[in-house]
């Protein structure tokens, strides 16, 4: 099912280190880095960086692990607050955001599904469907601007997905809406800048007006 995106929600996806194991304590699980910081994105539209510190004052409280966030699904893992009883465990570091998540290969014929095709390589990524507070732009009137992502509100769910690459080569239904969302954000970024400017020249020109009355 193609994502359905709330007014103010973004989604991006990122091949990085995906991968499923084994063991006596967890079962079968998948290991990730859904988020990671310092990293330049190429969305098409512009260049994108998500800040070290962007998850310092994020909700974590409920996040939900899907494939291809397909929300007609039911969840293969959930994290509650983060809590030791959590089937999805979430750790920020240095690097972004670590999960590892708990599959029930054993009753859930979905969860066996993806652990299979992630333990073969043949799903490698994972993406993250958020909400931004804090963002800094930098040449927003350059053809290719860059745009770094200081404060991240909400991280509704994150997912393993098929295509985490963005590329025009390589474009999906999800990914073409993901970069029309990028474009939207753009658009807005530069309308506030010409807003700002113009009530910046708006302002100098009734100060003149008042000195001339003055003068």
């Amino acid at each position: 099912m193609k994502p359905e995106l709330k007014e103010g929600t973004e989604l991006r996806a990122y091949e990085f280190e995906i991968r499923a194991d084994k063991n006596e304590e967890h079962g079968s699980f998948v290991e990730g880095t859904p988020i990671v910081f310092d990293q330049e994105t190429d969305l098409g539209w512009y260049k994108e960086v998500i800040d070290r510190h962007a998850l310092d004052k994020c909700d974590l409280k409920d996040v939900r692990f899907l494939v291809n966030h397909n929300t007609d699904m039911t969840p293969l893992a959930r994290s509650r607050n983060n809590n030791e009883h959590s089937t999805m465990q979430m750790v920020i570091r240095e690097d972004g955001l670590h999960i590892r998540v708990n599959l029930d290969t054993e009753n859930n014929s979905d969860a066996k599904n993806i652990y299979s095709a992630i333990g073969r390589g043949d799903v490698s990524g994972m993406s993250f469907m958020f909400s931004v507070r804090g963002e800094k732009w930098d040449n927003l009137e350059s053809d290719c601007p860059t745009r770094r992502i200081t404060d991240i509100s909400k991280v509704y769910e994150v997912s393993a997905v098929t295509f985490p690459a963005y590329e025009q080569t390589s474009i999906d239904a999800r990914a073409k809406e993901t970069l029309e969302s990028a474009k939207a954000t753009l658009e807005s970024a530069r309308e506030e800048q010409r807003k700002s400017e113009e009530e910046k020249i708006a302002l100098a020109e009734a100060r003149n007006r008042n000195l001339d009355l003055i003068k």
